[in-house]
């Protein structure tokens, strides 16, 4: 059962040396605040970051072309190629664990190159197929995106972002009006933006017009030529094999020789977005490691704050012994003294490091969010399970602390205790 009488005794012990005791607290108080407060700010340095990617799919790869470096089959070194058509298909067909391959036009920038009425703006303009979509994932504000009929038909249809719309319309409902794109009018049908923040594809979506992939080839006089192609990759497969596979079946499909290492050029999210979370895990590790340094140098306080005080209660712990006491009741007396002035200070401080990281959410929650929605740092947090984990160590180092001061106090002969002046 919980002992009052035993609580008490071990406070008025604690308070005999106030100052003694303030201090050795406060080198707890302060070490599971920096251990809060630095696991929050990686929370929300991470949840910022990453959190750019929220929507995006990231086991992706993006393909490019570059010039060759290798001559091929009576074509010079240098040559420079295009993506076709029948690019796509064949890696549809012949690469396994693909999951969405869409090609991409880019429609360029050129200034006041979009217009409605007598309004104007310089916005990038990309040719897109529905399957893009299932890519880059879209917060549609009017209207719908871009569909199968859309491409099959070729129609003179458009999406616009919310810049774009802000620029044009006012924020209003611009679905059904026509717009100028390159000198060309297209049938406004929907207004998105993209989830995903930390990733532009040809610019922002909030400052493009996409238009049906098809459509874009014809009205530029492209042919059949692509500029980028996005690849999508299914759970579980593995990332380098099938990027060894598509570059392999378009250069076989251009004539390029299967040892160039530049003709084809590969962005790869997948490997990207691994690597930032091994940075964020390697955070993780530091700031337990900076954290648990900072605890250590607390309960080493405690523990030789203990130490004098044993040493001042020498003749204290000898009466107790003359008089019966075991040695399991002077163990738990000093080791719950230990525990008392570490779990008082650490979850004071634990309580303070989770009080300023709400303050810090709401004051950053309350700030207008920025033009392009993009951010580094956001909702710096610790969990319930960190929050348990933190005591948990907290309060294991208060034993810890207690042990030392405790197995010394039960070395004390109560005749030699006795004795001492």
């Amino acid at each position: 059962m919980f002992d009052i009488d035993r609580l008490v005794e071990i406070w008025v012990t604690i308070t005999r040396n106030k100052t003694r005791s303030l201090l050795t607290c406060f080198g707890v108080f302060w070490g599971i605040l920096m251990l809060v407060l630095l696991l929050g700010s990686g929370v929300g340095l991470k949840t910022g970051i990453l959190g750019g990617l929220d929507g995006f799919a990231t086991n992706t790869i993006f393909i490019i072309t570059d010039r060759t470096s290798e001559p091929y089959k009576g074509f010079n070194k240098g040559r420079y190629w295009n993506m076709r058509n029948r690019d796509v298909i064949a890696v549809k067909e012949e690469v396994k664990g693909v999951d969405v391959v869409s090609p991409l036009l880019v429609g360029g920038r050129r200034e006041k190159n979009v217009g409605y009425g007598q309004l104007t703006g310089t916005f990038n303009v990309k040719g897109v197929l529905p399957d893009y979509f299932r890519v880059d994932a879209q917060n549609l504000y009017y209207g719908r995106l871009i569909n199968e009929i859309d491409a099959q038909e070729k129609r003179k249809v458009c999406v616009i972002g919310t810049r774009v719309n802000e620029t044009l319309f006012k924020n209003e409902n611009p679905c059904g009006k026509y717009i100028r794109v390159n000198g060309l009018y297209y049938q406004v049908v929907g207004v998105t933006n993209s989830k995903a923040t930390g990733i532009n594809i040809n610019g922002r979506t909030s400052e493009s017009v996409s238009v049906p992939f098809s459509t874009l080839q014809q009205t530029m006089n492209q042919g059949d030529v692509i500029h980028l192609l996005v690849i999508s990759i299914e759970q579980g497969t593995p990332i380098q094999r099938v990027v060894d596979d598509v570059t392999a079946v378009l250069k076989s499909q251009n004539q390029i020789a299967p040892d160039d290492p530049q003709a084809v050029a590969v962005i790869n999210l997948a490997a990207q977005f691994a690597t930032f979370n091994n940075l964020f895990a390697g955070i993780d590790i530091l700031v337990w490691l900076v954290g648990m340094g900072t605890l250590l140098a607390g309960i080493i306080g405690v523990s030789n704050i203990m130490m004098v005080t044993i040493k001042e209660r020498t003749k204290e712990i000898g009466v107790r012994r003359a008089l019966g006491a075991k040695p399991f009741n002077i163990i738990s007396q000093v080791m719950s003294e230990s525990l008392l002035l570490t779990a008082l200070a650490g979850l004071l401080g634990l309580s303070l490091g989770v009080f300023i990281l709400d303050m810090v959410t709401r004051i950053l929650t309350a700030q207008p969010p920025s033009s392009d929605g993009e951010t580094f740092f956001t909702n710096p947090s610790v969990s319930i399970q960190t929050a348990l984990a933190a005591t948990g160590v907290l309060l294991f180092c208060g034993l810890l602390a207690g042990l030392i001061p405790a197995w010394r106090a039960m070395k004390i002969k109560a005749i030699d205790a006795i004795r001492e002046e």
